[in-house]
């Protein structure tokens, strides 16, 4: 999986490429550090979903240079049990926190 960030952080949209070398845009929905793993992550949604549809989250860990740009090959698969629970209460905390999420 690749990926390529687009615009600044005003309109922050990534380009992710799968295996087949088919691209979709996705948004960013947030980022955040976690102290316990040592790690940055991002958690995108697909640019192309309609105000109805259910939006399905995507989670990576990421690493950033030392300007805090991210590149194709800085984007990260959560492999662990342990990590995938942290990143989902994470989330879950953004949804149900109106303040946050924008609801």
């Amino acid at each position: 999986m690749a990926a390529q960030v687009n615009g600044d952080d005003e309109d922050r949209q990534i380009t992710l490429v799968d295996d087949q070398g088919n691209e979709e845009l996705y948004e960013i929905l947030f980022t955040f550090h976690s102290d316990d793993y040592d790690k940055s992550y991002v958690l995108l949604y697909p640019a192309a979903v309609g105000d109805d549809e259910d939006i399905e989250v995507q989670a990576f860990s990421y690493d950033a240079d030392n300007a805090g740009d991210v590149t194709s090959n800085d984007l990260h698969e959560i492999e662990s049990d342990d990590e995938w629970d942290m990143v989902q209460g994470v989330l879950n905390t953004f949804l149900d926190d109106d303040r946050l999420s924008g609801k």
